[in-house]
């Protein structure tokens, strides 16, 4: 924690520059380390500092698919100090200590109305941006935030809580979002297929809900991470057939609910496969598009639900900050790789490629440590 604070204090005292390093997005798989202008700020708008950005499958997927136009500046996992504050902005000043959501919804259209916050036309809009089109910006030393954004989508981080920590309120949200979609009873069993950093968050959350969980993962190593979060009943997905051990630990009927959180097609319906008749699966991390095998008769005849959750749900804004900030689960711990913007190069290609030993791969521009991993 004195680091932090020393991290916030330290800020107040520098000027801003005109020009910082990004990790630029140029094209398919194409990204470079560049120098490029601070944005500049509006009234009601703030300047960020970055001290901690996540990787996100999400901006991975990006990158690879070439989905959105170049350049660009991905990131949004994002926390760090307050280095300027426009006219009007009452809420922050200089040396504020934020996290700031990417993505904060209208209210009032079609889609809002119904609750489908990730649909609306405002919510699409990206508030955050390091130059470029807004599109996140936390692979950069400084973030632009736009108003409605300050307004709305911007936390104020306690000083008894890490940069780290707080880096995870958004996927946290969207993890709440899915378990929210799947309305888990506290009888029900629950089966997560893939046990990474998301896959672990789901996990807790639906534990949290009083449902059985049962996890599994083709790296055992991650089973043993999984379990140090509480997570106990697993499947090593490579020495058991996961659909038939499964049965045994549910009287042969299947997981009343399955998440798959894992981004590979070809699981899908390994995990309808899973879950009873009636049952439910989420699709979390089939964020990227394509074309997929199911069994319609599963859906039909065995009256099975295919639901999908995307992004954050602006209601459960409160709820994930007070979990993340009140430290209800060690995120920090599911850190396994950091590294400074100057090796941001190497930490997306580390985070694009997972290996057994690595979880989740943050980029610290802000950090006063050097090393990865730690």
């Amino acid at each position: 924690m004195a680091i932090a604070r020393q991290f916030a204090v330290d800020e107040q005292k520098k000027s801003i520059p005109a020009t910082m390093q990004a990790a630029v997005y140029r094209g398919v798989n194409d990204v470079r380390l560049e120098t490029v202008p601070v944005p500049k700020i509006g009234a009601g708008e703030v300047l960020v500092r970055v001290h901690t950005c996540g990787i996100c499958g999400t901006d991975l997927k990006k990158i690879a698919s070439g989905s959105h136009s170049a350049p660009r500046i991905f990131g949004h996992e994002t926390s760090g100090v307050v280095a300027a504050a426009g006219k009007d902005v009452g809420e922050f000043r200089e040396g504020d200590r934020v996290v700031v959501f990417h993505h904060i919804p209208c209210g009032e259209c079609y889609y809002c109305r119904h609750k489908t916050f990730a649909q609306c036309p405002t919510y699409k809009k990206v508030g955050c941006t390091a130059g470029f089109e807004p599109s996140g910006g936390g692979f950069a030393e400084y973030v632009r935030v736009m108003d409605w954004i300050v307004e709305r989508g911007t936390v104020r981080i306690p000083a008894d809580v890490s940069f780290e920590q707080a880096c995870f309120v958004e996927p946290v949200n969207t993890c709440m979002k899915g378990i929210q979609t799947l309305r888990l009873q506290p009888d029900e069993t629950v089966y997560v297929i893939g046990q990474g950093p998301i896959g672990i968050i789901l996990s807790v959350l639906a534990q949290r809900t009083g449902a059985r969980v049962i996890t599994s993962d083709l790296y055992p190593e991650r089973l043993t991470i999984s379990k140090s979060f509480g997570l106990g009943l697993s499947i090593d997905a490579a020495r058991s057939e996961t659909v038939e051990r499964l049965r045994e630990l549910t009287e042969g009927r299947g997981a009343d609910a399955t998440i798959l959180a894992v981004g590979v097609n070809g699981l899908i319906r390994p995990a309808m496969d899973a879950t009873r008749p009636g049952g439910r699966v989420l699709l979390f991390a089939q964020t990227a598009r394509g074309e997929a095998t199911i069994d319609p008769a599963a859906i039909c005849v065995d009256e099975k639900a295919l639901l999908g959750s995307y992004s954050a749900s602006v209601e459960l804004q409160e709820e994930s900050v007070r979990f993340v900030m009140g430290r209800e689960m060690d995120l920090e711990r599911l850190i396994s790789h950091r590294f400074p913007l100057s090796r941001s190069l190497e930490a997306l290609k580390v985070a694009a490629h997972p290996q057994p030993d690595s979880m989740k791969i943050v980029i610290q521009p802000g950090s006063a440590r050097e090393g990865s991993p730690e």
